[in-house]
């Protein structure tokens, strides 16, 4: 997405990120203003919430100006660097920070329309009306643009404007402008937001001006009805602590939509989490087997390999597991399809990306799926359509040595099977004790779409395959 701010000087603001993303944080500049840029070149990469991409600059020119350092958060639409092209390209022999209040936002002047299709942060082919934001309401006068420019500049680099001015409360007939969960939260504690005070920029309420509203006045009796609304007061000294015995970690990217995610999905889903103990001797002599096997070679193969088998064909077995809930239609929804979920440790939070069509590969593509997969999540290029439309997951909590869980599902599945260790134990196996290899395995699922029995029958029969990885093959 590019802005023409005169005839020489393109500006390019954050693309639309896609799947409902709204902001990416600036991870590292790949240049620095002075530096020649070509079509095509990768000029920084970005982290969403879902995943790190790297970002093209799509036209030839010189880098006038970065707007934003490392570290911002910046918002979809948002102007980030600055290109002379044609004749600016010469004129930036010098390069000029350029502020963001510069742009044709502040000249009052309706921004062209692009033809065509933009490109966005993975390929092109979004529509652009697809990116268009709703206009605030009043009008703005240029000089009031740019103080608010400067305050999202210094929201975005994670502090606030040295001396805030008390902003206006709201006139009676505009309704006050807060974001979605800032108007919840309102809700939640009972704040008429027409009585607040905004601080944000643009006059908007921010999450700390509703907890200042409910917040009584120092010194002020907890029964005591406020006298009259003051304005917002400067923001207050963030709590000290002692940074030897105390680190502070800021959530964001992958960590806070994960976080975000899991709390949505665990107040909205009614969890159930049966369990089950399964000797997996065999299981574990068929992996070896498959190592030496010519047609894996190069394959990855392992004990996941063949749960995720087994968990196919249990639901192959029971399709209504295969299923989501859509909360407006008030319908269940079956899926013909597996897209086969797999919970990633990675140095940026916990992702899932998914296998798409699992069910219908063989054995050996889908050591191959898994290999991809793993592989991707752990170098960091998983890319954010990998991890939508996912249908059910499986988490391996084995690795770590831990015997089973109760995991949460993914938002808009219905299953997840936790993998706990394998160990050898004693266990009686035809009518004597043995030491086995043995696991314990834990399915959490939706219960408005799964009832008691067909969690149940799921459950058993990927344990059934387990025991006996014979059934591969008669229960295909």
């Amino acid at each position: 997405m590019t802005t023409m701010t005169d005839s020489s000087v393109r500006e390019f603001k954050m693309p639309d990120v896609g799947e409902g993303l709204t902001e990416a944080e600036i991870l590292k500049w790949y240049v620095e203003p002075g530096d020649t840029v070509t079509d095509g070149q990768v000029v920084c990469e970005v982290e969403t919430a879902k995943a790190a991409v790297e970002l093209p600059i799509p036209y030839d020119g010189v880098v006038r100006a970065l707007h934003f350092p490392e570290g911002s958060t910046v918002d979809v639409g948002t102007s980030i660097i600055a290109v002379g092209v044609g004749d600016g390209a010469a004129a930036a022999a010098e390069p000029v920070q350029v502020a963001v209040a510069d742009t044709p936002a502040t000249t009052g002047a309706e921004e062209p329309k692009p033809e065509g299709r933009q490109p966005v942060l993975v390929g092109y082919g979004v529509s652009t009306s697809s990116t268009r934001r709703r206009p605030r309401k009043g009008a703005k006068d240029p000089a009031a643009a740019q103080d608010a420019s400067a305050a999202i500049q210094a929201e975005m680099n994670g502090h606030g404007p040295s001396a805030p001015a008390a902003p206006a409360a709201p006139s009676a007939g505009d309704r006050p402008l807060a974001k979605p969960p800032v108007r919840k939260l309102a809700k939640d504690l009972g704040v008429d937001l027409a009585t607040v005070v905004p601080s944000g920029p643009d006059g908007v309420i921010t999450r700390e001006d509703v907890h200042a509203a409910v917040a009584p006045a120092p010194g002020e009796a907890p029964g005591a009805a406020p006298a009259a609304v003051a304005p917002a007061p400067s923001p207050a000294a963030p709590a000290s602590y002692d940074t030897a015995r105390e680190t502070r970690v800021p959530v964001k990217g992958v960590r806070r939509a994960t976080a975000a995610a899991m709390v949505g999905s665990a107040f909205t889903a009614p969890h159930v989490t049966e369990f089950v103990t399964v000797d997996v001797t065999r299981t574990m002599k068929l992996v070896e087997e498959l190592k030496q096997d010519k047609e894996y070679t190069g394959l990855r193969v392992n004990p996941l390999l063949l749960i995720s088998k087994a968990l196919l064909v249990a639901i192959r077995r029971n399709p209504e597991v295969n299923a989501s809930w859509d909360e407006a239609a008030q319908e269940i929804v079956v899926k013909h399809y597996v897209n086969l979920g797999i919970a990633a440790a990675t140095p940026r939070g916990l992702i899932v990306p998914n296998i798409k069509d699992a069910q219908a590969q063989t054995l050996p593509q889908l050591a191959g799926s898994l290999g991809e997969l793993v592989s991707t999540a752990r170098e960091g290029r998983t890319s954010p359509a990998a991890m939508q439309g996912g249908t059910v997951t499986i988490t391996n909590v084995g690795v770590f040595g831990v015997d089973t869980g109760t995991p949460i599902l993914n938002p808009g599945e219905s299953a997840i099977l936790a993998v706990g260790a394998i160990k050898l134990q004693p266990w009686v196996h035809k009518g004597k004790v043995k030491p086995r290899q043995v696991t314990t395995l834990a399915l959490s699922f939706d219960h408005r779409l799964v009832d008691g029995e067909l969690g149940s029958k799921v459950l058993a029969d990927v344990a059934a395959v387990l025991e006996q990885p014979k059934r591969l093959i008669s229960w295909a």
